[in-house]
């Protein structure tokens, strides 16, 4: 599987279409906001005659959802979040304009809901999934083992982790998930992260700061 990141939105979130030579895809976290970032978006995938076939949430802080109503009215697929993450969802529209998205369209309510521990499979793509809560309480990663990399959105960043001051959040639960599933993930496993640059998990295993807590 091929990994497209985009960054988009004030926050300079991370949007990743996890893609095959076939040309089947997934979206995971469109943060995509103005015009031109949703034009970026689709714009990859129809020059790329990629066959779009569901919309994935890591979670549903405003950053990774601004996207999403556009992505579901575009392509009309299956949307899948946590359930512990639905009021998190929820609450973007009441909080959306202190950020300065006035013109944020609500996401809509996910199709399916993702659990822990689940092989997650389209087509030629698959993923583990992972419940990893402590930056919010339905948070989520994507791990590939047959590729060697986990779509992580804010768990694990290069030298930092999540932040927990947040609804939901809770740094002892966090530094759990990061010790027990992150941290037991092959150590060359490329970890493609929500904010910032790719690492990997033996370099976080070494150097991140989470260590020091």
């Amino acid at each position: 599987m091929l990994v497209k990141k985009f960054t988009f939105n004030g926050f300079q979130e991370n949007t990743y279409i996890v893609y095959t030579a076939t040309g089947n895809c997934v979206i995971i976290d469109p943060g995509c906001f103005t015009k031109e970032e949703e034009q970026e978006l689709v714009d990859f995938i129809m020059e790329n005659e990629l066959n779009l076939l569901a919309l994935l949430n890591t979670h549903a802080h405003i950053d990774h959802v601004l996207g999403n109503s556009f992505v579901l009215s575009q392509f009309k697929i299956p949307y899948y979040l946590h359930t512990d993450d639905l009021l998190t969802l929820k609450s973007v529209e009441s909080y959306a304009h202190v950020y300065g998205f006035d013109n944020y369209k609500p996401s809509p309510e996910p199709t399916n809901f993702l659990v822990n521990d689940e092989k997650l499979k389209f087509e030629d793509i698959e993923f583990d999934v992972f419940h990893t809560p402590g930056h919010a309480a339905g948070h989520v990663v994507f791990h590939s083992p047959e590729n060697g990399f986990v779509i992580n959105g804010d768990v694990l960043f290069k030298g930092s982790f999540g932040r927990v001051d947040l609804p939901g959040g809770d740094i002892e639960i966090l530094k759990k998930s990061i010790h027990e599933i992150m941290f037991n993930l092959p150590e060359n496993t490329i970890v493609y992260c929500g904010h910032g640059p790719e690492t990997t998990i033996k370099a976080e295993k070494q150097t991140n700061y989470i260590l020091q807590f």
